[in-house]
This record gives structure tokens, sequence and C-alpha cells, in this order.
């Protein structure tokens, strides 16, 4: 007897087995095809990126390539190409460059476009807040101070890569706007940084004595002048920054410079 109730239970649990196999079995295929799904998606997402990535780097290289034989349309076209582009860095370079043809063309509304649609694609604050300082910089003795400091303020915030460069924006704005005592604070401030360049401390310290004497007529003509201040530079992602050991160092030229 008791052989007989063991084989119907492990009957029942057979059967139970069954049936739940049955129910689960369209579920666990489901999942499994799910999972191949995602990866496949995955895979195919990352090898589409580097692709793009790849060609990108092939039609900025061929831009700058243009550019420095003098083909300067070439150059325009390949950059716009990259331009439309899925490569973040690249497509960022490259809006900045076109934005720097649109500065020399003196459309400076069209360059604020450039810059800012750079700003937006750029990947990192490296090149994201040159395309920002170049923006406001375009804007400087046009914009209200308002819109100045709404632009200018958050990349002077600690451990933002040109914070002193945006605050001298700043505080050329405010000079022009006619709020002399926060410009004067700035250009000190400026004056006494140890991450300004001397060209900053120098014109901060021209700013001051410009201020202190009351000469505000040259106010204008001040603020006209620092839109020409030597921008950030940028370069594209992996390239090394500097001239080779001995070469003697050059200026940069033409749009790319700007």
């Amino acid at each position: 007897m008791t052989d007989l109730f063991e084989e119907v239970e492990e009957q029942l649990r057979s059967d139970r087995y069954k049936q739940f196999a049955r129910k689960a079995l369209p579920w666990m295929l489901g999942i499994a095809a799910l999972v191949l799904v995602a990866f496949l998606g995955y895979w195919g997402y990352d090898s589409y990126r580097n692709n793009q990535i790849a060609k990108a780097s092939e039609t900025y290289s061929a831009a700058m390539d243009a550019f420095v034989a003098g083909d300067r349309d070439k150059a325009r076209q390949l950059w716009t190409e990259v331009s439309k582009s899925d490569a973040k860095a690249y497509k960022a370079l490259s809006l900045m460059h076109l934005g720097a043809y649109a500065v020399e063309a003196r459309k400076p509304a069209d360059a604020v476009k450039l810059f800012d649609e750079a700003a937006e694609a750029s990947p990192d604050a490296i090149i994201g807040d040159a395309a920002r300082l170049k923006s406001a910089f375009q804007l400087l003795d046009t914009a209200s101070l308002k819109e100045l400091e709404g632009r200018l303020k958050p990349l002077m915030e600690e451990g933002r890569p040109y914070r002193v460069q945006a605050r001298e924006a700043l505080a050329f704005a405010k000079l022009n706007a006619g709020d002399l005592a926060g410009a004067r604070g700035d250009f000190v401030l400026i004056s006494q940084s140890l991450d300004a360049q001397q060209g900053a401390q120098a014109r901060a310290q021209a700013a001051i004595g410009l201020i202190d004497s009351g000469s505000a007529k040259a106010v204008p003509p001040v603020v006209k002048a620092a839109r020409a201040l030597p921008p950030p530079m940028t370069v594209p992602p992996g390239a090394v920054i500097g001239p080779p050991p001995g070469a003697a160092p050059t200026q940069p030229q033409g749009p790319a410079a700007q």
C-alpha cells in the first residue's frame, strides 16, 4: 500500500510540474526574447554610435586640412556636414567653426544661434562653456545686463573651466550698463586672481584705472574692444595641446581661432 501511495503522489507531482511548465514556458521564452532584443539593440546602437564618431572625426579632420590649405568654402561645407551628425563633440566643434564664419560675416545673431547650439550639443564643459562664452561675447554690447548675467554667472562657478574669462565678460557688461561699482569689484577680483592670465590682469587694471578716473566716455569703445578678446582654446577630442618640442609658438588664424 505504501508503494502505491508513493506512486500516486509522484504522479500528481509530475502532473503539477508539467502543468506549471506549460504555464511558465511562454513567459520564460518571452523574457529570454526580450533580453536578446535588448542586447542586440544595445550592440546595434553602440556600433552605430562608433561608426558615426569615426565618420565625423574623418570629415572634421578633412575640414581642418581644407581650411589650412586655404579652401574655406570646402571647409565650411564639411563642417556643416559634421554639424548634423550624432557625434556630439565633433558636432559642437563644427558648430563653433560655423559660428566663427558668422562672426566674420558680421552676423552676430547667426553666430549666437550657432554657438548656443554648440553648447547644447557639447558632451563636456570644456567645449560647452567655450561655446557659451563665445555666444556671450557676441551679445556683450547689445544684450541687457540681466540676460548677460543669466548667461555668464553659471560659467563663473567654482570648477568651471573659463570662470575667469566669464567674470571678465560680465565685468565689461556691467561697465557698459553703467554699474561701475559692480564692474570695479569684478575687475579687482580678476587683477588679484591666481587663475587669471597676465593679459586679463592687465585689462582689469586698465579698467579699474578707467573707472577711478571717471572716464565714462571711454566705456563703449572699451566694451566693444572686449569682443575681440582671445577666446578659450578648444581642440578636437584626443588632440594634443601645444606645439611639438622645439617648435616656435604660432597664433591661430581665421574662423577657427575666433
